[in-house]
């Protein structure tokens, strides 16, 4: 088909995980769109039975039940997921936790808006919590705890990774043009839309007010995730306390009220939004790879967002 030539659009949304997965694609039979649109949203619904920590019977819950008494044996797939885990848990000095779950619980953000608990009630939950205490054997493909008590949160990797697997999906079906979206806080970017060679223009909201946008970039076969302290909070003692959360210390981190980050993957680029939202400005900027773009807002007055250099 002849560029500038129309094309037929097609979205659709799926829920699964937890989350609000959509799906914009472009092409030039409806029938081929649809059908790998469908391929698509079965993709993801395999993962939410592999990734669930709501389902008792999936791989995640079943290591979350078993790997303090055990070694769990899992998939390669799910072994790979947990390994880069551990990785971007050693890159980010901790600040990336996949062992987080029990400090989400204490604060009240696991499946509700958050409550302030009691020092000693995180200090409990602190000695449950740290990647050191995941251990992984490559041989046997196994998983293991070194203490009980200790959970992996697939929080702050599972959209991404979905929205991957999603668009590698619909790559394969033969779709070169389409917006993947994980709740529209993680997505990718294939190809190009119609008459915008740039990519796929996606808005980044102000973090202080949802109804106005502080900057503009367009994907290209890239991927977009942002973290923001206005996605989950609540107000105790005179302070507002935000769900993402500092594994070190236990506490919400403070400083930022947003990041995000722009990758070639979705996996890297939701995982990286949390250390760079904990870690702050400065360190983002040391440990800024080279295929990044990174947008920060800071809680500050004066020029609280801009693009790292």
């Amino acid at each position: 088909m002849a560029p500038g030539a129309d094309l037929l659009r097609l979205e659709q949304s799926v829920d699964a995980m937890g989350s609000t997965f959509s799906v914009a694609v472009y092409g030039s039979e409806r029938e081929t769109m649809m059908a790998a649109v469908e391929a698509a949203f079965g993709e993801v619904q395999r993962l939410d039975n592999l990734l669930s920590n709501y389902k008792p019977a999936s791989e995640w819950s079943q290591v979350n039940r078993y790997a303090a008494e055990r070694p769990v044996a899992v998939s390669p797939e799910l072994f790979g997921l947990l390994s880069e885990c551990l990785e971007y848990s050693r890159e980010s000095q901790g600040a990336f936790d996949i062992t987080v779950g029990p400090l989400m619980k204490v604060w009240g953000f696991y499946k509700g808006t958050g409550h302030l608990p009691h020092r000693a009630e995180v200090l409990a939950a602190l000695t449950r919590v740290g990647y050191r205490h995941v251990r992984l054997d490559p041989q046997h493909m196994t998983v293991s705890f070194d203490r009980p008590g200790v959970e992996l949160d697939p929080g702050g990797i599972g959209k991404g990774y979905a929205v991957d697997r999603m668009t590698a999906v619909l790559r394969a079906k033969g779709i070169t043009s389409a917006l993947v979206s994980g709740s529209g806080s993680s997505i990718y970017g294939l190809g190009a839309p119609p008459n915008e060679p740039r990519g796929w223009k996606v808005s980044i909201r102000d973090p202080k007010d949802a109804n106005k946008t502080v900057a503009e970039a367009y994907l290209r076969n890239e991927s977009m995730s942002t973290s923001g302290s206005y996605e989950k909070f609540f107000r105790a003692e005179g302070k507002t306390w935000a769900h993402i959360m500092d594994p070190r210390t236990g506490y919400p981190a403070s400083g930022m009220l947003s990041v995000s980050v722009i990758s070639p993957r979705t996996l890297d680029s939701e995982a990286w939004t949390k250390p760079y939202f904990i870690n702050g400005r400065q360190w983002a900027a040391q440990h800024k790879p080279n295929q990044f773009r990174i947008f920060l807002c800071e809680d500050r007055t004066e020029k609280p967002c801009a693009w790292l250099p």
